[in-house]
């Protein structure tokens, strides 16, 4: 009988540390994103796991500081001022 071979070590993804909530032309969207401010995921705002994630967190209210400037270039200054940040827990 053979013995197995040795896994791999792979990098993991690193951890998402911030989600946006943000209107996308009329539809609300959560957009998550690494410390870089890469992002990495965006799916429906209204979903059971956005509602996971933000449990007993508090957001900030706007994403218009230069830091989301690239990050959120597709969205309005009306868009980014009504924005909802949460700083998730690593």
């Amino acid at each position: 009988m053979e013995s197995p071979s040795k896994h791999k070590q792979t990098l993991l993804r690193q951890p998402a540390r911030w989600l946006v909530v943000i209107d996308s032309g009329g539809y609300t969207v959560a957009r998550l994103f690494l410390e870089t401010r890469e992002q990495i995921a965006e799916f429906d705002a209204s979903t059971e796991e956005t509602a996971s994630m933000i449990s007993g967190l508090s957001a900030t209210r706007g994403a218009a500081g230069a830091e989301w400037d690239r990050a959120l270039a597709g969205h309005s200054a009306e868009e980014r001022a009504a924005a909802e940040v949460y700083q998730l827990q690593v």
